[in-house]
């Protein structure tokens, strides 16, 4: 066995770090207690649409992409249960289609023309940004208002521009990367109201 070779200072510094890390999360947790609402709100509503016919798009850029593809992929696969698949499409996932609108377009277009191509009215976007900053969302929600999709965005703490044009928004009030890991709670507590609404209407179709 390998003898341990950082100093008790280095390893007592270090979990002192990952526990000021772990308290950190708690005013995230509160942020979203505070809007339970919304997010149930959103579920219902999304599973409204997506029975009707309609798809959610989700967009994000870095670690905020990978939990829209973690949203989209809950939706077209299942989450507390088996349930028919619905129609959702992270942006960022196509990486031909990524690639050559940012070579022609510019990065700023990457969401916008995808908005335009893929969305339909009543549809809805879900934008993730910590900073509420990114030109290529802020562009999107353009995009998306002129089809006549609805717009939702989770970010960092608010008010910040994307706040400030989305249809509504739940703005976590933490430090950017538990604001973050806030924002993949969200997400599953918007799954799980979904899921009670589809199975809901589903069971009240039986009877």
């Amino acid at each position: 066995m390998r003898p341990n070779l950082v100093p008790d200072t280095v390893q007592e510094d270090s979990r002192r770090l990952v526990l000021d890390h772990l308290r950190a999360v708690t005013p995230a947790l509160e942020s979203l207690a505070l809007n339970a609402g919304t997010l149930a709100g959103w579920g219902v509503e999304m599973a409204d649409r997506l029975l009707a016919g309609r798809r959610l798009l989700a967009a994000g850029n870095g670690g905020s992409a990978a939990e829209a593809q973690h949203l989209t992929a809950e939706l077209v696969g299942r989450f507390d249960g088996e349930r028919e698949p619905f129609s959702a499409i992270s942006l960022h996932a196509e990486s031909s289609a990524v690639t050559a609108i940012a070579n022609d377009y510019g990065f700023d277009h990457l969401y916008a023309r995808q908005v335009s191509a893929h969305g339909r009215a009543g549809d809805i976007l879900v934008l993730l940004s910590t900073s509420g900053r990114s030109p290529n969302l802020l562009r999107a929600v353009e995009a998306a208002r002129s089809a006549g999709i609805t717009t939702w965005a989770l970010t960092g703490a608010g008010p910040n521009p994307l706040t400030e044009c989305v249809d509504d928004f739940v703005a976590v009030d933490a430090q950017s990367a538990n604001a973050q890991e806030g924002h993949l709670i969200a997400l599953h507590a918007i799954c799980r109201a979904f899921d009670a609404e589809v199975h809901r209407r589903r069971r009240e179709e039986q009877r």
